[in-house]
C-alpha cells in the first residue's frame, strides 16, 4: 500500500523490456516517490522483475494479473487498488509485427490493435473517469517512432501505433480542462527480448503467399538494415526508463516525446514537405538503392552513440 505522500504508479507490460525497466527505476526512487504497481498476463514472469527490483520490491513495487485485452482484467485490476486511486498510468503492453503484408493473417493484425491500440484505450478509459473526478493524473503511453514514420514491412505495427497517437492527440485536449496530463514516449529502436526474439522469428518464416521479388526485398534489403538500425541506433529498455522518469518529472510534461535524437531529423524530414514524397522517396531509396551507404553511415552513428551521444539520448527535449 502506498504510504502518504507517494504517487501511485499503475503500468502494464511489466515482464521484461520497457516495462520492467520503468517500474525498477521508479520502484527504486531514492526519494521513495512512488508507489509502483507492475502488471503482466501471468504472475508466473514475475521472477525477473522481481530479482531486478530487489528490496524494493513488497515495499514499493507491489504485482498484479492484468490482461489489457480483457475488460474485465482491466475492471478487476483497477478495482483491487485502494480507492481506485492511480496518480500515474503507463501503457506499456504492446506487440510487434514484421512482414509483407500479404503473408499476414487477418487475426494477427487484429491481435496487433487488440492489445496497442484496444489495449491502451481500455486501460486509459478505466482510470480516467476517476482522475478527472480528482482532477489530477499523468497519463503515459509507450508510443514508437514508427507511430510518427511509417517504415516498410512494418506496415501494421506502424498503423497501431499511429492509432494510438492520434487518439492520444485527440484525448489530451479535452484532458487539459480537468488538470490530467497526456504525454507520448516514441522511442526508436530498442535492444529488449522482444525485438531479439522477433527477428528470430521472422528470419525463420516462409510467409506464404509473397511473390518472389517482395520476399527478396524483404530478406536481403530489409532485415540487413534493420539489424544495422538496432545495431547503430539501438537504445536500452534503461534508456526509456531515464526519459519516461524526466517526463514524470517534469514541471510541465510534452506530449510528445522522442527518446533517441538521432531520428529526430527523420521525423523532421516528413514534415517538411507536405505532399510527403519527399520522406516516401527519401526511405525508396535507403532501402533499395543505398543499402551499402546506408551500412556504412550506421556503423559511424553506431561509433559516435556509444558515449556522449549516447548519454544525450535519454533527453525527451
Amino acid at each position: 500500500m502506498a504510504a502518504e505522500g507517494q504517487r501511485v504508479v499503475l503500468i502494464t507490460g511489466c515482464s521484461s523490456g520497457i516495462g520492467l525497466a520503468i517500474a525498477v527505476m521508479l520502484a527504486r526512487d531514492e526519494m521513495k516517490r512512488y508507489y509502483v504497481i507492475g502488471t503482466m498476463r501471468d504472475l508466473k514472469r514475475k521472477d525477473k522483475l522481481v530479482e531486478a527490483a530487489g528490496d524494493a520490491y513488497g515495499k514499493t513495487l507491489s504485482l498484479l494479473t492484468l490482461d489489457v485485452c480483457s475488460d474485465e482484467s482491466v475492471k478487476q485490476c483497477v478495482d483491487s487498488i485502494k480507492d481506485r486511486h492511480i496518480d500515474i498510468l503507463i501503457n506499456n503492453a504492446g506487440v510487434g509485427l514484421v512482414g509483407p503484408v500479404e503473408a499476414l493473417s487477418m487475426d494477427d493484425m487484429m491481435k496487433v490493435f487488440q492489445t496497442n491500440f484496444f489495449g491502451a484505450v481500455r486501460m486509459i478509459k478505466e482510470v480516467m473517469p476517476d482522475m478527472k473526478r480528482r482532477r489530477s493524473g499523468h497519463i503515459i503511453v509507450i508510443s514508437s517512432a514508427m507511430g510518427l514514420q511509417g517504415v516498410a514491412f512494418n506496415d501494421v505495427y506502424s498503423a497501431s501505433k499511429f492509432a494510438i497517437e492520434g487518439f492520444c492527440e485527440s484525448l489530451a485536449v479535452q484532458l487539459l480542462k480537468f488538470n490530467i496530463t497526456m504525454s507520448m514516449i516514441e522511442p526508436g529502436p530498442v535492444h529488449t527480448e522482444f525485438e531479439m526474439k522477433m527477428f528470430a522469428d521472422v528470419s525463420k518464416k516462409e510467409y506464404v503467399g509473397t511473390d518472389p521479388e517482395t520476399l527478396h526485398h524483404f530478406r536481403t534489403c530489409y532485415l540487413p538494415s534493420a539489424a544495422n538500425i538496432f545495431q547503430g541506433l539501438g537504445q536500452s529498455p534503461e534508456d526509456i526508463a531515464k526519459c519516461t522518469k524526466k517526463v514524470i518529472e517534469s514541471p510541465q510534461p510534452p506530449f510528445r516525446n522522442l527518446t533517441n535524437p538521432l531520428y529526430t531529423p527523420i521525423i523532421a524530414l516528413k514534415y517538411a514537405d507536405e505532399t510527403g514524397s519527399l520522406s516516401v522517396h527519401t526511405f525508396y531509396h535507403m532501402l533499395y538503392n543505398l543499402g551499402g551507404v546506408m551500412h556504412v553511415s550506421l556503423n559511424i552513428l553506431k561509433c559516435l552513440s556509444c558515449g556522449c551521444l549516447r548519454k544525450r539520448a535519454i533527453s525527451p527535449t
